[in-house]
C-alpha cells in the first residue's frame, strides 16, 4: 500500500479545459495519475489552488513541503500567476525560468513553468515547450520539424536544442466550430469519418487551397443533392482543413520529415496526411513527453536545492 511517505513531488499539466496531475515517488515514477475538468477557462485565479487541491490533498504530508511543478495556461495572464514568456528563438524553458506561487496551504511549493513567445510572426504556445524539452530529452540531436496536434496545432522547427521558430494553426478548434454551430452540421456523422473522402480533400487542398470556403459549402451540396453519407462528410471536413493548414504551413517548414507530438486521433489524422503527401512522420505520446519534460525540471530544482 501506498503512503504519503512515498511521494516525492507531484507533476501538473494544466490546460484550458482539463488539469492533470501525477504525484511520482523519489525514482519519479508516477504512483498516482488523476484528472479533472477544472481548466484555467473555468477557474479564476483565486480558485486554482482550492482546484489543485482537490486533485492531490491525499498525496500531502502534513508538516512537509511537496514541490509541484506546472505547466500550460495556469501560468497565462488569465491563470493562477503569470509566468511571463521566454522568447523564441530559445530553448525550451527550465525551473531557472518558473514562478514561484504564493499558496495559503504551506504543503504546497509551485512553480509554473513559462511558455514561449515570438515577435514577428507574433505567436505564443504555453506547455508545448514542455513536450518539447520531453523530446529532446531522448533526441538532443534533433534538426527538423516538430507538429504539436490539438485544438490549436503548433508547427516548431527546432536547431541544436533550439526552437528557433513556430507557427500555430486553430484548425482544430475552427473543425469544432463548424460541427458544432455551422450549416454543415446537419450533414456530420458523429461516428468514424471517412478516410478515403479525407485523404482525397487533403490532396485537393495542396494544389488548390484558395477553394477552401467553397468546398467546405459543397459538403453541404453534395449532401442535399448528391446523397454525400455523413462519415465521407466528417473525412471531407477534416481533410480539407487539415489539407489546407498544410498547404500554408509547407512554404514556412520543411514537411518531408516530421516528428508528431501525439499518438491520440486528431494525431493519427495529421500523420495520414503527411503520409498522402507522400511525407514521413513519427508519431510519438505526448503524454510521456509532457511528463519526461517535468520530470526535467523537478531534477533541476532538486539539484539546485540546499
Amino acid at each position: 500500500m501506498t503512503s504519503n511517505a512515498d511521494i516525492a513531488w507531484i507533476a501538473a499539466d494544466w490546460g484550458t479545459t482539463n488539469l492533470r496531475i501525477w504525484a511520482l515517488g523519489a525514482d519519479d515514477c508516477p504512483i498516482v495519475h488523476r484528472s479533472s475538468e477544472k481548466g484555467m477557462g473555468a477557474l479564476t485565479p483565486d480558485q486554482f489552488e482550492a482546484a489543485l487541491l482537490e486533485l492531490v490533498e491525499d498525496c500531502l504530508t502534513a508538516g512537509r513541503t511537496t514541490p509541484i511543478i506546472v505547466c500550460g495556461m495556469a501560468g497565462s495572464r488569465q491563470g493562477w500567476s503569470e509566468a511571463p514568456y521566454k522568447t523564441a528563438p530559445c530553448p525550451p524553458p527550465g525551473i531557472h525560468d518558473a514562478t514561484t506561487v504564493a499558496t495559503d496551504d504551506p504543503r504546497l511549493d509551485v512553480r509554473i513553468l513559462p511558455g514561449i513567445k515570438q515577435m514577428s510572426p507574433a505567436d505564443v504556445m504555453r506547455g508545448e515547450e514542455t513536450q518539447i524539452a520531453g523530446f529532446l530529452a531522448s533526441r538532443p540531436n534533433f534538426e527538423g520539424l516538430l507538429c504539436l496536434p490539438g485544438t490549436h496545432t503548433k508547427w516548431a522547427a527546432l536547431e541544436s536544442g533550439v526552437i528557433t521558430r513556430f507557427r500555430t494553426s486553430m484548425t482544430g478548434e475552427v473543425y469544432a466550430l463548424l460541427r458544432k454551430q455551422s450549416v454543415l452540421r446537419h450533414g456530420l456523422s458523429t461516428e468514424a469519418l471517412d478516410e478515403t473522402a479525407f485523404t482525397e480533400a487533403v490532396l485537393e487542398m495542396a494544389q488548390h487551397p484558395e477553394r477552401l470556403t467553397g468546398e467546405l459549402f459543397g459538403i453541404r451540396a453534395s449532401g442535399l443533392v448528391d446523397n454525400l453519407s455523413p462519415q465521407a462528410a466528417s473525412g471531407r471536413l477534416s481533410g480539407l482543413l487539415i489539407g489546407a493548414e498544410l498547404a500554408a504551413m509547407a512554404p514556412i517548414f520543411d514537411l518531408r520529415q516530421t516528428a508528431i507530438l501525439g499518438s491520440d486521433t486528431i494525431a493519427k489524422a495529421y500523420a495520414t496526411a503527411l503520409t498522402a503527401l507522400e511525407h514521413k512522420s513519427d508519431p510519438l505520446d505526448a503524454d510521456t513527453l509532457t511528463l519526461t519534460g517535468l520530470t526535467l525540471a523537478y531534477k533541476t530544482h532538486l539539484k539546485e536545492k540546499p
